[in-house]
Formats: C-alpha cells, structure tokens, sequence
C-alpha cells in the first residue's frame, strides 16, 4: 500500500484495498478521494471513499467514525446511499457504497445552468426525503451540497431522476456535537453552510434545511444566495446579510416564493420550516400558483356541443387540465 502523497499524485488504480480492485477516480476533496472499485467478493461494482492518514491517526475521529457509520448504514431510505462496509485497511479509513451512475447536481448545473423549475423541485423533494429520514434517525448530514446529490436515471416519464443523497461519512448526532469536528475541522461546505454551524453552536436537521435551501436556490437561480470573493466575507453573509430575493435573480419563478426560501434561510433555526419535505411542500405551492377561477355563467353553446371538442369549454377546463405535482 503506497503512502497518501503518492495516492494523491498517482491513484490506486489496479490496486487492491480490502477485498476490493480500484478501477478509476470519481472524485476528490480535502478530505477523502472516492474511487469506483470492483467488490472481488461480491463481483459488483462500488463507490470506495478513503479518508486521509490525519483522520486515521486521531483515535477519536476513529471511534466516531465507525459508529457513526454504522448508523448511516442503518438508514435504509431509497434516495439515501446504502452503505455496504466500512473499515481500516493498511492505515487507510474506507467507506464501500452503492456506485451510482450518472452525474451529481453540481456536474449538471455546471453542464445546463439553471435548471427548471419543476426539474429543480423534483430533485429537492427526494432529498428533502432523504434528509427527513435521517433526521428521525437523530443523524444530520451537515454537509449538504450539489456534490452530495446524485442524479441517475429515474424510471419513466413522470419520474425521469431518480435521486440519492451521499457522503454521511460525516454526520454527527444532532444536538450532541458543534459544528467543529472533533479533530478541529469544520464540516461545511461555505457557500451551503447553516449560521449555527459557523457560530460553532449546537446542530440538528434544522442546518441541513438551510443548506438544502441554498442548493435549490443556486439550482434555480444558477448561483448560491450568497457569494463573496473572500471566504470570512461569505461566512458574515451568511450569519448578518440578506440574501437577494430569488425573483430577482429568476425573475420568471412566482414573487411569493422569495418569501418561502427566505423563511428556509432565516438566521434563526426557530424561524424555518420544521421539516425539509414542509420546505419543499410550500415552494410547491407557490410554484403552481392560484387555481383559475371558473366562469360564472358558462357559454350557452357548451351545453348544445355536439362531439368531440378540439378542447374543453373555458368552465370545465379546471377537471380536464392537470396542474403541476397533480
């Protein structure tokens, strides 16, 4: 097994890490490369994530670490990553994981841009599936992001994604634990980061609904709400400043969902919705927007229409025409 600057700079492709052959490079962070690997055992193809040596070397990471992976793998939720193992090999920390084809969200803004609306709010609400799960399971993910969000192919026309949510390797009991690691690393990504988690203060799911909130936002309006050139400007914003409102940004979404995400996104955890599914629920119905109102007086000349009718009369539009999430 080569040291971690040599897997760093070269990869382990073709090598063989417990009882699994590394085939090519998905990914990497500060923290872990995650590799797609063949299971020798099992004959199946997964996604193997090592962490580096620092994390190995402090005992503590260590213990929370497997137990926290034992809880992750515990969730079984169909739009959350089944976790398959996860161990030590050859001072190498790994988590094997479902391999999921396809591109993550941050691929697929950064290939199509913003995305549409009801493509945006079919993504959020299998997450906010996801995260609701695992809330109940007193696990938050705190690290909500397009990476962590997989987008593979769905099953028909009605549901053309199918969604997982990835990366609990670094969850934590939610109320028990800052939002500083043990080993003194933040875990966060800046620009999805909840103000609670910056102000090192106690976390539960209530972070993630806020990070939740920014990914939908940058996937409606091609940016997250707040962006700054220096990384302790863009923690302030995220603590004291207003984020713009999203019409103003996508100025053809509905004006009341600016007042959904900005309650998503409120400093205060106690002002936000309780659930992640609420969230989307709400930007749900401002999306679809007021039902018509049907005619007082329908036409006369719809009662005596003889035949098929190249469309519904005005009145009875309301029962022939679906209305989005319907």
């Amino acid at each position: 097994m080569r040291g971690w600057g040599q897997v760093m700079s070269a990869g382990l492709v073709g090598e063989r890490i417990a009882g699994y052959e590394v085939e090519c490079e998905l990914g990497r962070g500060g923290m872990a490369v995650v590799y797609r690997a063949r299971d020798l055992r099992l004959e199946r193809t997964v996604a193997l994530k090592l962490l580096t040596p620092d994390m190995v070397r402090n005992d503590t990471f260590r213990r929370r670490f497997a137990h926290e992976q034992r809880a992750a793998a515990a969730l079984d939720h169909p739009h959350i990553v089944p976790i398959f193992e996860a161990g030590e090999a050859n001072g190498v920390l790994y988590i094997a994981m479902r391999y999921v084809p396809g591109l993550d969200l941050r691929a697929l803004l950064d290939r199509d841009g913003p995305l549409p609306v009801k493509t945006a709010l079919r993504i959020a609400a299998q997450v906010a599936s996801a995260l609701d799960a695992a809330h109940e399971h007193d696990l938050v993910h705190r690290d909500v992001k397009p990476g962590n969000v997989l987008v593979a192919r769905g099953t028909d026309s009605d549901h053309p994604e199918h969604v997982y949510l990835t990366d609990f390797g670094l969850t934590k009991k939610s109320l028990s634990l800052t939002g500083l690691t043990s080993v003194g690393e933040f875990v966060g990504t800046l620009d999805y980061v909840a103000p609670e988690q910056i102000a090192g203060r106690p976390v539960d799911g209530r972070c993630d609904l806020y990070s939740l909130a920014c990914v939908v936002y940058e996937a409606l309006a091609g940016g997250p709400p707040f962006q700054r050139d220096d990384s302790m400007e863009l923690l302030w914003a995220h603590q004291y400043d207003q984020p713009p409102a999203l019409s103003e940004r996508r100025p053809d979404v509905p004006p009341a969902m600016d007042e959904v995400v900005a309650r998503a996104l409120a400093k205060v955890p106690e002002d936000r919705y309780d659930s992640c599914l609420e969230f989307v629920a709400a930007l749900r119905t401002t999306a679809q927007g007021p039902a018509p109102e049907p005619a007082a007086h329908p036409p006369a000349q719809a009662d005596r229409a003889v035949g098929a009718l190249p469309h519904p009369p005005l009145w009875a539009r309301p029962v022939f025409e679906r209305r989005p999430g319907h």
